[in-house]
């Protein structure tokens, strides 16, 4: 279990409904599904796949109005505490909600892995978001949000591995859960 009390043990046994908010993250969690670097597995998946809907409604009419033989969590792959997620009460009781937080945004993950942290720390303060800096500094001209450019610069699954273990320390936000939680725990 990580130092920080974030458990996510349960999820090997279960269901998850996986949330990602934009095509990077999806680029990512499928990248760690496929190399089963996560506690949980593509069998695990309610209906085998990620989904990009991010309304509570959508995901209710979608996928909850069924009868599940295991328990069933549903994942929040974001970068923002500002995304509302309310489920309807009857729900909310059923079906445990967590956010997984990739902020500022899961472009760290690719400053991280560059060795950047302490120069994007420094250059930051000259307001440059993580995707501009990326963009500006260490990607020009590539399309840093794009699955196809998360994929080819992760092929090497350790390199992703390293990165969110990095950015795990460095962001040392208590009580968080960031990607380093759903890691297999052979890889923590």
């Amino acid at each position: 279990m990580p130092r920080d009390g974030l458990n996510f043990d349960h999820l090997k046994k279960e269901y998850v409904i996986c949330i990602c908010e934009g095509a990077a993250e999806q680029a990512i969690i499928e990248l760690l599904l496929a190399h089963n670097s996560l506690i949980f597995s593509y069998d695990n998946l309610v209906g085998r796949k990620i989904t990009r809907k991010r309304k509570a409604s959508e995901i209710q009419s979608s996928f909850l109005n069924r009868t599940y033989q295991k328990q069933v969590n549903i994942l929040r792959v974001l970068d923002s505490k500002s995304d509302p997620f309310k489920l309807p009460p009857i729900y909310a009781k059923r079906y445990p909600v967590y956010n997984i937080y990739t902020h500022p945004e899961i472009e760290m993950l690719l400053i991280s892995a560059e060795g950047q942290i302490e120069k994007y720390l420094q250059k930051k303060k000259s307001l440059y978001s993580p995707s501009s800096y990326c963009a500006e500094i260490l990607f020009p001209g590539m399309n840093i949000k794009s699955r196809d450019f998360i994929q080819h610069y992760f092929t090497n699954i350790s390199k992703l591995h390293n990165a969110i273990r990095i950015y795990h320390e460095k962001a040392r936000k208590q009580g968080e859960a960031n990607l380093f939680h759903l890691l297999s725990k052979s890889l923590t």
